[in-house]
């Protein structure tokens, strides 16, 4: 099932696309008993596909993007987290800090797995079983807050505002059986700039859920983010920024493709 949630009068609701473009009610909660029923509906505002309960990143989770950093492949998966406010909806913008400006704003296209249930020290035989869905998604970065001005740790320069736009739908997972196979890329002005495969994980999204949830929760509707390939901006020569009016796309296989233009933060 590929799930859209959007803005109704009477607040954020969720629909069923069908194969022929038309979308259909879903009633229920999607983090527990839903289902599509025959009401045919006219989609409103395309949200975010859901209000995240937190967000989980895994950093150089690629072998092509690790190496073009300079960085060896970690010996365990390497985790940081984005704050709830960067959550951004498909077509609206990616702002470039301002107040705390920002002149190396980065692009990362990334397959993001939604939880569907609550778990705790799942095995990696049984981690999808507690997979809602997939998504798409940009791990922004300010990298010049990342590396040099963030302290030392990763949060500050990936919890901008906006700096985790996800959608457009949430495709459940029996519709990506190997999530581990699919093509990725990223879309900047029309020129793909990451064009990959989900199959060059380090750690692929089962071993991922295996891990993050060892000695720890994972909460239905936490969000993983399982890293970005090669070609990123920052290890580009010259190196690649988003700027004002630029329009970036994020396009997964079996999911479709998330867009956002980029505009400076109003202040």
């Amino acid at each position: 099932m590929k799930i859209i949630r959007h803005l109704t009068p009477s607040g954020p609701s969720y629909a069923a696309l069908q194969p022929d473009g038309s979308a259909r009610e879903i009633i229920g909660d999607i983090l527990g008993d839903f289902h599509a029923t025959d009401r045919v509906v006219k989609p409103g505002k395309l949200l975010a596909p859901l209000a995240p309960a937190g967000i989980l990143a895994i950093g150089l989770n690629y072998k092509r993007h690790a190496e073009e950093g300079g960085k060896g492949v970690p010996a365990q998966p390497m985790l940081f987290m984005k704050s709830l406010n960067t959550v951004q909806n498909p077509g609206d913008p990616i702002e470039i800090p301002q107040k705390r400006a920002s002149t190396e704003v980065d692009y990362e296209c990334e397959l993001a797995v939604v939880i569907g249930r609550r778990c705790k020290n799942v095995s990696k035989a049984q981690a999808l079983d507690y997979v809602l869905g997939y998504t798409c998604a940009n791990d922004v970065s300010a990298r010049d807050w990342q590396s040099r001005w963030g302290g030392g740790q990763f949060c500050q320069g990936k919890s901008f505002d906006t700096f985790c736009p996800l959608g457009p739908v949430l495709v459940t997972r029996d519709e990506i059986p190997n999530p581990n196979a699919l093509s990725i890329k990223t879309i900047l002005n029309g020129t793909a700039l990451q064009d990959w495969n989900t199959n060059d994980m380090c750690f692929d999204v089962a071993s991922l859920i295996e891990f993050l949830s060892g000695s720890k929760t994972l909460l239905p509707g936490t969000v993983i983010l399982t890293g970005t390939p090669h070609g990123v901006g920052f290890a580009r020569k010259p190196p690649i920024f988003l700027k004002p009016g630029d329009t970036v796309s994020i396009e997964i296989e079996k999911i479709g493709t998330l867009t956002n233009p980029v505009i400076n933060e109003k202040i």
